[in-house]
């Protein structure tokens, strides 16, 4: 892992994890064999989570309960502890992780976990523009079973607190540039830190301009602070089944459970 941190100090790179404890190094673009879709049927079931950096003793055991079911895991704040990298390992799952920074070779940031090995990656990370530290993001490309299109998928964790929404609005539109001409499904999900009303009329004008729809939760219990969610789920091309979400002690934020349909 140590051979990582030099190139990820000056370049965005994704980190690939997978079974029998295989790391690998993915550079944005890098071609990418891929020998299977992401899901078999016409319905996707995703985890949308900030996992807290894995600092509550439960939080493995919450994935534990909604890996099999789930074919996208969008986390925020993972951290690439042992637990975690075993627990991906022993479940057969591929996760790409973008590290934002690293402390004592563990590296956290935004990890995507799939059933399948996505066709393309495009990493991000933004300073936060008050204390330096990057936030990360990442977008992964999937193949669909029946069809040429394939499934676009942001995972973001957003710039926190800022002096305006300069930055904050810099990081969401570099990610929607990618997202606005892709010709198929897309998903945009993460935590959004949309914790101020010009922050969060921000995003809802950004992703109403690429037809994204929002998530909503019929019983809404999601992490807020001054008074507004942080953690969002925005769609095209696809149908919502189900929407849930799921109350947990594991972590400061609650998870998002979607069931998507394909149109």
């Amino acid at each position: 892992m140590k051979k990582f941190i030099g190139l990820l100090s000056d370049h965005d790179y994704v980190i690939r994890y997978q079974g029998d404890n295989l790391v690998e190094l993915i550079e944005p673009n890098q071609h990418i064999l891929v020998t299977k879709p992401l899901i078999t049927s016409n319905q996707l079931n995703i985890l949308v989570w900030n996992i807290f950096k894995q600092k509550r003793a439960d939080s493995l055991t919450v994935l534990k309960q909604y890996i099999d079911d789930s074919a996208l895991i969008l986390l925020q704040e993972a951290q690439t502890t042992p637990q975690l990298l075993n627990f991906i390992s022993r479940n057969n799952k591929i996760a790409d992780h973008v590290p934002a920074y690293s402390f004592n070779d563990i590296y956290a940031g935004v990890m995507t976990i799939a059933n399948s090995l996505p066709i393309s990656v495009i990493p991000f990370k933004e300073k936060e523009p008050l204390i330096r530290i990057p936030k990360s993001a990442l977008i992964t490309e999937y193949s669909l079973p029946n069809t040429t299109k394939t499934l676009l998928v942001a995972n973001i964790h957003a710039v926190n607190f800022s002096f305006g929404v300069k930055i904050y609005h810099q990081q969401i539109r570099m990610l929607l540039n990618q997202l606005e001409t892709h010709q198929g499904p897309v998903i945009l999900a993460g935590d959004f830190n949309a914790w101020s009303r010009q922050r969060l009329h921000l995003v809802y004008h950004l992703i109403r301009k690429i037809n994204l729809k929002p998530v909503n939760f019929t019983t809404d219990i999601r992490k807020t602070f001054m008074g507004r969610p942080l953690d969002f789920v925005f769609y095209r091309g696809l149908k919502i089944e189900k929407a849930e979400i799921i109350h947990t002690l594991a972590s400061d934020h609650n998870p998002l459970l979607v069931n998507f349909l394909f149109e």
